[in-house]
C-alpha cells in the first residue's frame, strides 16, 4: 500500500504541472502572446488548488471513509467528461472582450476539472496515508513535488521540441485515465485499511495535539503569500523583456518547487543561520537590479534570488507545520497564500500599479517577514534584516519616481505598463514606452520635424528603404501595419494611401491619438482595427494589401502565433501576388530571421534582410539600430538600387525548424 500512494501522488503530481504548460502554451496566440497569459493561468491554477485542498479537508473530515472512496471515485469519473484537454475554438476572443475573464473562462471549460481533481490528490493521499498506516506523511509532499518538478521539467525538453500542442493533449488526456485507476484503487485501499484499523484500535486514545494558534495560522498565509508573490512578479520581469515562451515560464516555477521540495522532504536542508543572511544579500542585490536591462545579470541574480527567498518562505513553513491531524488545514492555508499572493501580482497590480513596482512591493514584504522570523536570534540579525527592509523600501520608492520622471501620461493594462515621456533640449522628443524598451519616438520642437519617421522606421531602416521604393512608383497604396505603437509609419502615407493599423492594446491606440501627432497629420487614410492582428486579419476579406508589416513585439518579447506558417498564409492571402510582408525582427536575445527564412522558404518565397546600424549623427536624430525582412514572391523589389544595395541574404541556423501553430521553439533561437 505505501508503494500504491507513493506512485499515485507522484503521477499525480507530475500530469499536474505538465499541464500548466501544455494548455497555457495552446492559448497563448489567442490573447496577443502577452507574459499576462501566462501569469493568469498561474492564479487560475493556484486558485483550483485551493479548491481542491478545500474539498480534500472537507472529505477527510466530514466524511466517513468508506463513503469518502464512492464520493471521490464519482469525481473522478465525471472529470473525464472534460477529456481531451483540447481548447475549442469558439473561446477565441473578438478584441472586445476582457482578456482576463476570457483565459479564465477557457481554462475553466476546457481543463477546470480534470486540474480540480489533481489538485486534490496530494493533501488527501497523505490524509489517507497517516490514517491507513499511522505513519506522518510528509515525505509524500517532497515526493509530491519532485513529481511536479520532474512534469515541469520535462516540457521544454522532452515534450515541447518533439511533439505538437494537439497530440500533447491527447496523450496527457489517456496519461489521466491511468492516473484516475491509480486513484480509484487507492481510495478503496485506504478505506478498507481504515475499517480494518479502527476496528483494531478503538479502545486507543488518540493522541493529544494542539490546535496552531491564530498567529501561526497568519504566518502560514503570510509566508506562502509571499512566495507566490515572488514567483509571479519574478517570472513578469523576465518573461516582459525576453519573451513568453515555456521554457521561460518553467524555470521560475521549478525552483519554486525545487525550495517545496528541500523543505519539506527534511529538515536538514533549510538552515536559518545561512538562509537568512542569503535573504538579505538576495533581496540587496534583486532591489539594486530592478531597473537593469542587462538580462545577463538581471536573469542570474533574480532566479538566485527567488530560490532563496522561497527557501525561507517554505524553510519557515516547514518549521511551523502541525500535526498530522491538521495536515489538510495546513496546506489549505497554504494554497490559501498561494491565491492571495497570484491575485495580489498576477490580477489587482496590472489595474491598480501604473508600472512594475510589484517586485519591489514583494521584496519588501520580504524583508519585512525576515524581520519577524529573526526577533528571537542574535541582535546583528534583526538589524540587518531592518536595514535590508529600509533598503528595499527606498528602492521601491526610487524604481517610482524614475517612473515618473518625464512622463506625461501613464498606462497599463493585461497587456503591460505605457509611458509617454518628454525629454530634451532645444529639440524636444517624445516617447512611448512599453516597459523599459521604447517604442516610438516624435521630434515635437521644432514643429517641422514632426513628420521625420524615428526608430526603428526611419528613412535608412528597411521599412523605411522598401516604403520610399514602392512611393517612387507612384500609385495608391494600400498597408497593414501590425503594431500601432506611437503611429511613426503612418509618416509614409500619401494622399490617396490607406493604412490600416491592428493593436490589440486600446490604451496603445488612445495615446498614439491623443499625444503623438503622425496619425493626425498623415496623408494617408488611417483606419484602426483593435483585437489580435492575426485574428483580424482572419475574419477580413474587404480588399487586398499592398504591403504587411508585421511589427507587434512588447519590448524583446515576441508573439510567436504571428510567425507560424499558419500565419504567413494568412498574410499571403491578404497581400496582392505582387505584396510584400515586412518583418521587424530587431531583437537583444533571440535571432529571428532564419526562422522566418524557414518560413519564407516553405512557401517558395523570396527572402532578404535589412540592417541598419545609425552612425552617432543618426542616433542622435532619434534613429535606432533596426532588421528587416523582406518576403515576397516579386522579384522586382529585390532589384531596385536603393533595395538591392542594403538588402542581404539571411544567414541559415542549424536546428531552426518550421514554426506552425502546433510547433515552435524559442529556446533553439536564444543569442
Amino acid at each position: 500500500m505505501p508503494v500504491l500512494f507513493a506512485i499515485t501522488a507522484f503521477v499525480s503530481a507530475f500530469l499536474l504541472f505538465l499541464l500548466q504548460p501544455i494548455i497555457a502554451k495552446q492559448i497563448l496566440p489567442w490573447f496577443g502572446g502577452s507574459a499576462s497569459v501566462w501569469t493568469t493561468c498561474l492564479v487560475f491554477f493556484q486558485t483550483l488548488l485551493l479548491l481542491g485542498y478545500g474539498y480534500s479537508h472537507w472529505l477527510a473530515h466530514s466524511v466517513k471513509p468508506r463513503r469518502q472512496a464512492l464520493v471521490h471515485i464519482a469525481l473522478l469519473l465525471f472529470s473525464c467528461v472534460a477529456l481531451p484537454i483540447i481548447p475549442g475554438a469558439i473561446w477565441k476572443p473578438l478584441g472586445n472582450d476582457d482578456p482576463t475573464l476570457q483565459i479564465l473562462a477557457v481554462l475553466t471549460t476546457t481543463v477546470g476539472l480534470p486540474y480540480f481533481v489533481l489538485a486534490t490528490t496530494s493533501p488527501l493521499i497523505q490524509a489517507w496515508y497517516a490514517r491507513a498506516l499511522s505513519r506522518i506523511p510528509y515525505r509524500l509532499f517532497a515526493l509530491s513535488n519532485f513529481g511536479s518538478l520532474l512534469g515541469l521539467l520535462a516540457y521544454p525538453f522532452a515534450v515541447e521540441p518533439w511533439v505538437s500542442n494537439r497530440i500533447q493533449s491527447i496523450s496527457w488526456s489517456g496519461a489521466y485515465i491511468v492516473f484516475g485507476l491509480l486513484c480509484a484503487i487507492s481510495a478503496l485501499a485506504s478505506s478498507n485499511k481504515s475499517s480494518s484499523a479502527q476496528k483494531e484500535s478503538s479502545s486507543a486514545p488518540e493522541p493529544v495535539s494542539k490546535s496552531p494558534f491564530f498567529s501561526e495560522r497568519v504566518l502560514w498565509l503570510a509566508l506562502s503569500a509571499t512566495g507566490s508573490m515572488l514567483l509571479i512578479a519574478v517570472s513578469n520581469h523576465i518573461c516582459q523583456n525576453i519573451a513568453s515562451i515555456p521554457f521561460l515560464w518553467i524555470v521560475p516555477l521549478a525552483l519554486y518547487l525545487l525550495t517545496f521540495i528541500l523543505c519539506f522532504e527534511s529538515t536538514g536542508w533549510y538552515r536559518r543561520s545561512l538562509f537568512l543572511p542569503l535573504a538579505a544579500t538576495a533581496i540587496i542585490a534583486m532591489g539594486a537590479t530592478l531597473s537593469s536591462l542587462e538580462l545577463k545579470l538581471v536573469v542570474p541574480v533574480h532566479l538566485a534570488g527567488l530560490f532563496i527567498l522561497c527557501m525561507v518562505c517554505h524553510g519557515e513553513l516547514s518549521l511551523s507545520r502541525p500535526a498530522p491531524r491538521f495536515l489538510t488545514g495546513f496546506f489549505l492555508l497554504l494554497s490559501a497564500g498561494g491565491v492571495l499572493g497570484g491575485l495580489a501580482v498576477g490580477i489587482a497590480a496590472p489595474y491598480v500599479l501604473k508600472g512594475y513596482f510589484e517586485l519591489g512591493i514583494t521584496l519588501t514584504l520580504a524583508a519585512t517577514l525576515v524581520i519577524i522570523r529573526t526577533r528571537t536570534m542574535r541582535i546583528w540579525i534583526p538589524i540587518t534584516a531592518v536595514g535590508v527592509a529600509t533598503f528595499s523600501a527606498h528602492t521601491s520608492f526610487k524604481q517610482f519616481n524614475e517612473n515618473q520622471d518625464s512622463v506625461i501620461a501613464a498606462e497599463r493594462s493585461f497587456y503591460g505598463a505605457l509611458r509617454v515621456r518628454d525629454y530634451g533640449s532645444p529639440d524636444h522628443v517624445r516617447t512611448l514606452q512599453h516597459g523599459a524598451i521604447r517604442h516610438g519616438a516624435q521630434i515635437m520642437e521644432p514643429p517641422s520635424e514632426r513628420s521625420i519617421p524615428t526608430s526603428y522606421y526611419g528613412s535608412e531602416s528597411g521599412f523605411g528603404i522598401v516604403m520610399s521604393a514602392l512611393n517612387e512608383r507612384g500609385k495608391p497604396l494600400r498597408v497593414g501595419i501590425i503594431g500601432l505603437g506611437s503611429g511613426t509609419t503612418a509618416a509614409y502615407g500619401r494622399p490617396g494611401d490607406v493604412y490600416r493599423f491592428y493593436d490589440i492594446n486600446p490604451q496603445v491606440i488612445d495615446l498614439a491619438k491623443r499625444y503623438f501627432t503622425y496619425l493626425g497629420d498623415s496623408k494617408a487614410t488611417i483606419e484602426l482595427s483593435l483585437g489580435d492582428a492575426r485574428l483580424s486579419l482572419e475574419r477580413e476579406n474587404d480588399g487586398k494589401f499592398d504591403v504587411i508589416a508585421v511589427d507587434a513585439f512588447s519590448g524583446d518579447s515576441i508573439p510567436t502565433h504571428l510567425l507560424t506558417a499558419e500565419a504567413i498564409n494568412v498574410y499571403f492571402q491578404r497581400l496582392r501576388p505582387d505584396g510584400i510582408l515586412l518583418i521587424h525582427t530587431t531583437n537583444r536575445y533571440l535571432d529571428l530571421p532564419p526562422v522566418v527564412k524557414v518560413l519564407s522558404e516553405h512557401y517558395g518565397m523570396l527572402s532578404a534582410i535589412i540592417e541598419n546600424e545609425p552612425n552617432e549623427e543618426e542616433s542622435a536624430r532619434q534613429q535606432s539600430d533596426s532588421d528587416w525582412v523582406i518576403v515576397t514572391r516579386d522579384k522586382q523589389i529585390l532589384t531596385v538600387p536603393s533595395v538591392a544595395a542594403r538588402a542581404t541574404p539571411i544567414k541559415p541556423r542549424s536546428g531552426v525548424a518550421l514554426w506552425t501553430d502546433d510547433y515552435n521553439n524559442l529556446f533553439r533561437i536564444l543569442k
